[in-house]
């Protein structure tokens, strides 16, 4: 069930969906969002993630947790790929998604979520800057 709409979660999750292409920390978030606390910012991402607009990742240090809007059902259930430089997000071609994780299953006998996966590399971008 939506909870109540308070100013900052809507503008916290239009900050989000301004940010889709990224994953965004909380810590970044409640930078870029100065007059939201970053306990609300928490409280907040919570929320959002249990009605499943938004969805957390540990980014590819494994330091901290980053979360990405999810605009809708064309993205839920999708690999994506995250530049490690500019932290741009890709989603990933969805018959070149179903390629990969045949051939894992198939070579390494594991099935792959690709809801939950997250390749990180770099982009074409910056490998030409």
């Amino acid at each position: 069930m939506p909870q109540y709409q308070t100013k900052q979660r809507k503008e916290l999750l239009d900050y989000l969906a301004f940010h889709s292409d990224e994953q965004i920390s909380a810590r970044r978030i409640a930078r870029d969002l100065p007059h939201v606390s970053l306990s609300a910012v928490y409280r907040n991402l919570a929320l959002l993630e249990r009605e499943g607009k938004i969805s957390r990742c540990t980014n590819a240090d494994g330091r901290e947790t980053s979360y990405r809007f999810v605009p809708g059902e064309a993205c839920r259930g999708h690999m994506h790929l995250s530049c490690r430089r500019c932290g741009h997000l890709y989603h990933l071609n969805d018959e070149k998604s179903k390629l990969l994780i045949e051939s894992i299953k198939a070579s390494e006998a594991f099935s792959v979520d690709p809801a939950d996966t997250v390749l990180y590399g770099v982009c074409a971008r910056c490998r030409r800057a």
